[in-house]
Parts: C-alpha cells; sequence; structure tokens
C-alpha cells in the first residue's frame, strides 16, 4: 500500500493575465500609491495594489459598494484609436507660385547588378591574408571565387509525356 506523504501544501492558484484601459490620472494614482508603500516601509507591485483594491471592495457592505462603482465614469472598451488629426486651414498666398516648395532633384537610381556574386556586399568576403602580418602565413592557393563552383546554367525537367 502506497501512503500519502505528510505535507499538505495548498495547490497555487492558477494565474490569468489581461489587459485593460485606465485614465491616465488614475494610472498616475497608482504610482503615487507605490510612492506611499515605500514612505510605509514596505514596497508593493501594480498587480498587488490591484489586488488589495479587489480585497477593499469585497469588504464593503452594499450600500458603500454602490456608491463606489457610482463615482468610477464609464469608459470606451478597447485599445485607443490613433486619431489622425485633419490639417488646420492655412490661409492661401496672393501668388499661386510661392505656395509650391522648391523642387529638389531626383536621387539617383543604382543600377541593377548583373550576377547575384555582384549583389552581395563585399564586407561578406572574408579577406585575403597577407605575408605582412605577424604570426600569418601567405595562401598557397588563391581563392575560388564562387561564380565557379556553381553551373552557368540551371538544369531544367524533362517534359511530361501525356497520358
Amino acid at each position: 500500500m502506497a501512503s500519502q506523504s505528510s505535507k499538505t501544501s495548498p495547490k497555487k492558484p492558477k494565474l490569468v493575465r489581461d489587459s485593460f484601459t485606465i485614465p491616465k490620472t488614475e494610472f498616475a494614482a497608482i504610482d503615487k500609491l507605490k510612492s506611499r508603500a515605500v514612505a510605509l516601509g514596505t514596497s508593493v507591485k501594480k498587480s498587488e495594489l490591484l489586488r488589495a483594491g479587489l480585497m477593499a471592495l469585497q469588504s464593503l457592505n452594499d450600500a458603500a459598494y454602490k456608491a463606489a462603482l457610482a463615482a468610477v465614469p464609464t469608459l470606451k472598451t478597447g485599445r485607443p484609436t490613433v486619431s489622425t488629426k485633419a490639417p488646420k486651414a492655412v490661409a492661401k498666398p496672393a501668388t499661386p507660385a510661392a505656395a509650391k516648395p522648391p523642387v529638389q532633384p531626383a536621387a539617383p537610381v543604382a543600377a541593377k547588378p548583373a550576377t547575384k556574386a555582384a549583389a552581395r556586399p563585399a564586407a561578406r568576403k572574408p579577406a585575403a591574408k597577407t605575408a605582412s602580418q605577424p604570426g600569418v602565413k601567405a595562401a598557397a592557393k588563391p581563392a575560388v571565387k564562387a561564380a565557379a563552383k556553381r553551373p552557368a546554367t540551371r538544369r531544367t525537367m524533362p517534359a511530361r509525356k501525356s497520358a
């Protein structure tokens, strides 16, 4: 028979992550409450403050709980939208030529390299060792070009026979 262990440890509660929207003033209140806790000689995390607030709300009677809920304004839920402000109306200049910005010449377009090897930056290629460096022997073989390793043409698949 298997005996039960003498340790009876309670199970850890399962943690849940969530996100919410809060006004900046109330979010700043969290920092003030954290500073207040430090002044009292203890440190606290945001989640601990929120949990303490929940415990305080749970301890209220129904009338006080209802009053506390009524004091909190309702917010629009979801992520805040990025507002694109319309540009302010600008008074038109007297002459139309003054309204146009000066035209700048376009940047030159770089020519497309003929091969893939030419498109690679030079920094990626290993530097050749020289005999002038101390402790380095002169290279016995010249470096093999990358183009010589690959066949000049691609292989093509043979045509399928029709059934």
